[in-house]
Parts: C-alpha cells; sequence; structure tokens
C-alpha cells in the first residue's frame, strides 16, 4: 500500500520526520518497504518560458521554440499540440535524466533543425497519467526556477500491510497506530450525518446474508468533471490514474479511510436495485472492460434487468459514470469477507475494493461512510442528496474480553506498567472499563483473546525494550530420537556414502504404473494430477520415473535413494518405511585404471546389505531367496530373509517394467523395509577386540554342484563349521562350460583359517578339510571339482 506525508497528516498530527515516521512504523509492525522521493529524480528540471513559436519547416506538426531560461535562450523542437508563446513549461536540458525513459537528454537533430533539450509532459516525469502535451504552468515564479519549488513533490511510503490488518489499508488506520507511539495526535475523520432533502427514487433489498448492510444515497444534479488538483495529486502520488471527481472520491475513501464505495449512473438503473446471489451462466461486463460469467454462490447488485455489479469486487461498465452524469447512486455496503474472496479468487478479478472487503471493512462504519461521501460529492459535483436508503442492518457483535493486567508482563517479560497500557489500548481505539477491554469494530476480525491485546500493548510500547536473558547451558536439553529414527538417519548417511543421492518424490504415483507393482488400488479422491491419483505401493516407481528423466536428459549414468513410506491401505497404521536404491547405467566413468563395467544384480545386493549393516541386522543368519516379486527379473534377483522374515528384495528390473517407463537400459534396484527389520541390540559395552599371534592360513576348494544351488547356501555352512577357527569364506571364481556336464557349475571358494591357541598341524588342516568338504557335500550336494 502507498501514501503520501500530506495524506497522513490529514490523520496525524505531527513534525516527526520521514525517518522517523519509517523507523515507528517498523517498529509496530508495518513494514516499510520503499520510502520514495520524487524530488530526487526531478532535480535538474527548470521552469522555463517559452518566448516564441515557429513552424517547423520540413513537419507539419513540429515547432521550434526559443525557450528562456534565465540565463540563456534556447533553441528547442517540440511536437506538442498545446504549445504557445508566452507559456511556462518545464524544460530538461542536456544531459538531464528523464525518469520514464530512463535516459538523458542530448543534442541532437531534428529534421535537420538543432534541438537543445526537450519540453516536458507529465507522464515522462513520472507525476501524472497525461501525455496530450506539455505540462503548462500558471505560476509566477520565473525562469530557471528549479521545477520542485513549484511542485513540491510529497513523500511516498510504500509499506506491507499484514492481512490481519484491513484497518491499516487505510492512512487514517496507519495513522492510529503512529498516534498511540507518542509520534503525534490522531485527528479521525469527521462523523457528520448529512440530512437528505427527498426521498430516493431508487430503493434497495438485500436477500443474501452475505450482505447484512447496504446503504443507497440517490444525488440528483451533479457534475462529474475533473477532479481539483489537491485530489489528483493525491491519487497520482499512490499510483491511481485520476479518471473524473465522482470516482475518484470513490478512490480517495478507499485509499484514505479503507472504505469501498461505488457510484452508479442513475439514469443508467432500471427500476429498483436488490443485493442478491448470482444466477448461474449470468454475465456482466466490469469497468476492466472484461465480461465475466458469474455462478451460484457469487453475490451481485442488479437493477430489475441485470446485474450492475460484482459485490465487493468490481461495478459493472453499463451504469458506470461519466462526464455525461448528472444523477448518481452511492453505494457504501458491508460484504461478507469470505464470500468476496471467493468470487475474487474464481472469476481471477482484482480490485482495491476486494482487497479490503475480503480482509475485513469496519462493519460499523457502513452508514456514517456514506455520509461523509456525500459530502464530498456535493462538496464537489455540487447537486443535492436525498435521504439515505438502508437496506439490512450493521453487524451488532460487541466483543468484551476480561483481561489481567498482569498479563503482559507474564508473556513478554517487559515489565509496562498498567496504566500505560490502558494508555496503549485506549489509543488504539479499544475501550476499557476496569478488567474489561471492547474491541473497536475495526479489529473484530483480528483481536479476539489475552493474548492479542498482550501483542497490540508489546508492539506500541516497543519491542525493542525485551529484556535480555542469557541462556543457560545447562538448560538446554539434547533432542531425541526415537530408535527407528536414528536408524533411519544413519541407512540415509550410508547409501549416500555408497556414491547415492538422495531423492524426495511424491508419495503417490499414476494408478497405470502402479499396477506393475501390486498395487493395492488406494486411490486419491482430489489428485493435484490425473497422473498422480494413487498412494503408492512401492518406492521404486517414483525412482524409476527419476531414472528415466534423467536418461532423456543425457544422464545414463543415475545412483539414487529415498527413504519413505509405502502404503498397503488407507488407516494411518498400513504403511511402512522403505529404504529404496537404484543404479542405472555404469558402474563409473570411463578411467584407464578402473575400466566401468554395466551395473548388476550384485550391486543390488551391495546397497541392500549396506542398508542392513547400517541398521545393526545381525548378518550371521541372514538367507538369500529367490522370490522377489514380480516386477524384478526373475533370474537376476533375489530377496534378504532372517527365518521367515523378508527384510528386502535386490535385483535387475524386469525389462517389461522397464519399458512401461520408457528406459532402455537395465536398472538394478533394492528394497530394505526398515519397520521389519529387528530392533538393533544396545551397545553399552564395547566387544574386546582379540588379535592372534599366529598366521593366519587359507586353502582353496572347487566345488562341482548343480546350477540351482545357492552358493550363499554352501558358504554359510562353512562359515558355521567351526566359527573359531574359520574367519572367513570367499567365492573367487565361478565357471560355467563345456569342461563340465549339463546343468553344473564350479564354485571355487578360498576359506581362511585363523588359529589363536596353537599352531596348527599338517592333520589338523587335513581334519577341518574333510569336515568341509563333507558338509559341502551334505548341504549343496557338491564334489570335489577333478
Amino acid at each position: 500500500m502507498k501514501f503520501t506525508y500530506s495524506w497522513l497528516k490529514k490523520y496525524l498530527d505531527t513534525t516527526a520526520s520521514v525517518n522517523e515516521v519509517s523507523d515507528t512504523l517498523t517498529k509496530i509492525g508495518i513494514e516499510v518497504e520503499e520510502i520514495i522521493n520524487p524530488a530526487d529524480a526531478l532535480k535538474d528540471f527548470i521552469i522555463a518560458d517559452v518566448k516564441t513559436v515557429t513552424n517547423h519547416p520540413n513537419s507539419d506538426h513540429l515547432h521550434i521554440l526559443s525557450v528562456w531560461t534565465g540565463k540563456e535562450t534556447l533553441q528547442v523542437v517540440c511536437g506538442a499540440p498545446n504549445v504557445y508563446a508566452g507559456m511556462k513549461s518545464v524544460l530538461a536540458q542536456v544531459g538531464v535524466l528523464i525518469p520514464k525513459f530512463n535516459e538523458r537528454i542530448e543534442k541532437g537533430v531534428i529534421r535537420g533543425v538543432e534541438s537543445q533539450g526537450m519540453m516536458c509532459a507529465e507522464d515522462e516525469l513520472c507525476i501524472g497519467n497525461d501525455h496530450t502535451g506539455i505540462i503548462d504552468l500558471k505560476t509566477d515564479l520565473p525562469a530557471g526556477t528549479p521545477f520542485t519549488d513549484y511542485l513540491k513533490p510529497d513523500i511516498i511510503w510504500e509499506v506491507e500491510v499484514t492481512p490481519n490488518r484491513p484497518d491499516c489499508y487505510g492512512v487514517e488506520g496507519i495513522a492510529r497506530d503512529l498516534a498511540a507511539t507518542g509520534i503525534g495526535m490522531f485527528k479521525p475523520a469527521e462523523k457528520k450525518e448529512v440530512v437528505g432533502s427527498f426521498d430516493s427514487p431508487v430503493t434497495v433489498s438485500t436477500q443474501t446474508n452475505d450482505c447484512p448492510c447496504f446503504t443507497l444515497r440517490y444525488i440528483r444534479g451533479v457534475k462529474n468533471g475533473e477532479s481539483p488538483d489537491w485530489l489528483k495529486k493525491e491519487l497520482s502520488a499512490v499510483g491511481l490514474r485520476p479518471i473524473s471527481v465522482l470516482v475518484d472520491i470513490t478512490n480517495y475513501f478507499n485509499i484514505g479511510q479503507c472504505r469501498p464505495l461505488h457510484v452508479f449512473d442513475a439514469d443508467k438503473i432500471q427500476g429498483n436495485l436488490t443485493v442478491r446471489g448470482a444466477k448461474d451462466g449470468e454475465k456482466i461486463v466490469c469497468l476492466d472492460e472484461k465480461e465475466y460469467t458469474l455462478s451460484d454462490g457469487m453475490v451481485v447488485v442488479a437493477d430489475e434487468k441485470a446485474p450492475q455489479s460484482i459485490a465487493g469486487v468490481m461495478g459493472g461498465s453499463a451504469s458506470g459514470v461519466d462526464e455525461n452524469t448528472t444523477n448518481v447512486l452511492l453505494e457504501s455496503a458491508y460484504f461478507e469477507p469470505i464470500s468476496v474472496a471467493k468470487t475474487g479468487r474464481i472469476l481471477n478479478c482484482d480490485s482495491d475494493s476486494r482487497v479490503r472487503f475480503e480482509r475485513g471493512v469496519d462493519p460499523l462504519d457502513t452508514i456514517a461512510g456514506n455520509h461523509r461521501a456525500t459530502q464530498m460529492i456535493l462538496d464537489l459535483c455540487g447537486g443535492e442528496a436525498s435521504h439515505i436508503v438502508v437496506a439490512g442492518q450493521e453487524p451488532q457483535r460487541r466483543q468484551t474480553i476480561t483481561f489481567d493486567w498482569s498479563w503482559p508482563k507474564k508473556m513478554t517479560g517487559m515489565d509496562i506498567p498498567k496504566e500505560e497500557s490502558i494508555r496503549i489500548l485506549k489509543a488504539l481505539g479499544f475501550d476499557v472499563n476496569g478488567d474489561e477491554v471492547v474491541v473497536p469494530s475495526w479489529r473484530w476480525n483480528d483481536v479476539s483473546m489475552k493474548a492479542d491485546l498482550v501483542e497490540e500493548i508489546a508492539r506500541i510500547y516497543g519491542y525493542e525494550t525485551l529484556p535480555e536473558s542469557p541462556m543457560r547451558a545447562d538448560g538446554i536439553t539434547t533432542s531425541i530420537l526415537l530408535p527407528n529414527q536414528k536408524r533411519e538417519i544413519a541407512v540415509r548417511r550410508a547409501l549416500a556414502n555408497a556414491g547415492l543421492n538422495q531423492a524426495i518424490t511424491w508419495s503417490f504415483m499414476d494408478s497405470k504404473l502402479a499396477k506393475l507393482f501390486g498395487s493395492h488400488n488406494i486411490r486419491i479422491q482430489n489428485p493435484i494430477a490425473s497422473d498422480l491419483d494413487e498412494l503408492r505401493p512401492s518406492l521404486v516407481p517414483n525412482l524409476l520415473s527419476a531414472v528415466g528423466r534423467n536418461n532423456g536428459r543425457a544422464m545414463p549414468n543415475v545412483r539414487l535413494f529415498e527413504v519413505g513410506p509405502q502404503f498397503f491401505g488407507v488407516n494411518p497404521n498400513e504403511q511402512e518405511i522403505v529404504a529404496c536404491a537404484v543404479r542405472s547405467g555404469q558402474t563409473n566413468n570411463r578411467h584407464w585404471v578402473n575400466p566401468p563395467r554395466a551395473v548388476d544384480a550384485f550391486d543390488a545386493k551391495a546397497d541392500a546389505l549396506t542398508v542392513l549393516a547400517a541398521a545393526d541386522v545381525p548378518m550371521g543368519g541372514l538367507q538369500i531367496l529367490r522370490n522377489a516379486p514380480d516386477w524384478y527379473h526373475p533370474g537376476r534377483s533375489g530377496a534378504l530373509c532372517l527365518g521367515r522374515n523378508v527384510l528386502g528384495y535386490f535385483g535387475e528390473i524386469h525389462p517389461l517394467v522397464l519399458k512401461a517407463f520408457g528406459i532402455k537400459e537395465p536398472v538394478v534396484a533394492c528394497e530394505v523395509f526398515l519397520d521389519k527389520l529387528p530392533p538393533a541390540k544396545a551397545k553399552n559395552k564395547i566387544k574386546l577386540l582379540t588379535m592372534s599371534n599366529l598366521m593366519p592360513l587359507s586353502r582353496d576348494f572347487a566345488f562341482v554342484m548343480d546350477k540351482t544351488v545357492d552358493a550363499a547356501n554352501l558358504m554359510n555352512a562353512i562359515k558355521g563349521l567351526d566359527k573359531e577357527l574359520i574367519s572367513d569364506v570367499r567365492i573367487f571364481d565361478v565357471y560355467e562350460g563345456d569342461k563340465l556336464p549339463d546343468g553344473k557349475k564350479s564354485i571355487a571358494l578360498e576359506v581362511v583359517i585363523q588359529p589363536k591357541e596353537k599352531t596348527l598341524t599338517d592333520r589338523d588342516i587335513e581334519l577341518l578339510s574333510d569336515r568341509i568338504i563333507a558338509v559341502a557335500g551334505k548341504v549343496a550336494g557338491a564334489t570335489l571339482r577333478a
């Protein structure tokens, strides 16, 4: 919102400087966004006398002027139609910056004639919107006088008003707040009743609860011409284009006193007015020259033929006033904020009136506002006013708060005397009777409880007086994380350390794609997009979509993970937290030392094991089975299990699934269900690390077994054979070829043996080897390869 210093002084008797006003506004919660001093941009412009005017020899509309600057005579080429010899106007000499164009005047030649400056129009100086001709000054100031001495430009503030303070969308409300700080004396708008001299020939009725009160005044014999200079100057300064005196008066009250008004040309109204709900499909062309189609639930002001305005938003052009208007209907009404907000939002129609109505104007100022505007119309336009017509009544909802005067100290720590608290509230318009505080009508939408009153007292008293108290370190409590929260953090860090990037995707997805991932058909009733209409049954599909988007941008090597919920029902407990990781493309970029390879199921398995290790899951009894779900490749995937508990899946994504996502390269993924993991063991004691003084040794075994046998089962059996001696079992070769029978494979294992008490003899090693061969045959049907 913008306002000028002169406008502020209409409601505030003060001698405070611009900086004092600005600092005070910020302190009381009205943020100053900009302070504009038009004199800064106009300081180089001077008043000049036009001595002679001759026609340009090479143009039928240009003129050659001889202009006296007070020091010298300059030749200026000018195309303004209103120029004449003897006039005073504003001159920009060579080198002066023109505000509108942000360019400096240069000496030039226009159609063969030299020009040494420019005579200026209002819009070129950004002091008005008129470009019909150059400024014609009616003044006795001599040539050479700075134009600012004539204009006396006003300081302009642009402030940010919070939505809960509709009263401060009027200059009067801002002045009231400033006066409460002691920076000046508040001068409220005069409340004077205008007694009409005849009955209005047009009446009004209201048929909707969204308009509790509507007032109307018929004023006949008005003259709608140009506004006086002071009114045009005030409106132009805050960015409003003066239109006509009747329209300018409504804008003046809108900005000055937060009182939206509207004037109808009474001769264009047919019959009486009715405030009613709009009929679905009704249309109206408004003052912005746009046609709006109305719908049920909107409110209009209509005559007996058609809607003439959208209530609280904008008037219609059909009944708008113009230079021929002689009889007007003045409207001052109160419309419910929610109704105006909904209508304006649906129609995408903005106006200064809508801004104020939807935040809540003063409901008890409806009738008084009509009287004040009527008086100004009579003063500036002449005419004769009717008796006021009132439909409905102003809302009467007296709000009283019982207040404990010790509350400001208790809630803020500020030691504010009771007398000062009472003074502040009274200055803000509150009525204080003992411990009862009556909220003024212009604050009904904002103040409703004790804490609101404390806020009013504290902000006016000054937040800078808040007592400072050092924070005690022993009083700071450490954050408490639940075990599952700590586990999620550990998993995220582990996956990030493994080279994956964290992604956060939607918790919903396309129901068509969800069918590929065991859809539970959990549809969203009001989806934000048609392809995001179902809660995700798995984290894999959204990460696959991210892989596809990256591939489409020439990023083939993608490594992503997400830790979040997947859903199998609509109830709060029908979801589980999952850690999911996907990889595509190559393991790394091309390098001469470490050549890349395509990612495979073992990379996904490694990611899954990384998650389990970070979650402190015991690995001793971990089993790998072949029962991964259908979205994985059946021969290149597996499930991680502890007994019957499935902890997760890993493997290569099925080619048909990748095709549905438009992905042409293989992708591997893993899913670990964090809610299904066994609880981490307490780490109250650190296990003592024991180191053997004896050297470890290793023995290699090559076993032949069926291709269907899982090597992991063989490795786990050998590890469990003697946990004291066997420290590790590693696969170092796998062979399938024509040297083996059909359906067979060869697995070469390295068994690391770590003696602890004594050096093993050849006999000890031979016996252990025999046991390894025996358990391999028993568990996997394996035989030593010849």
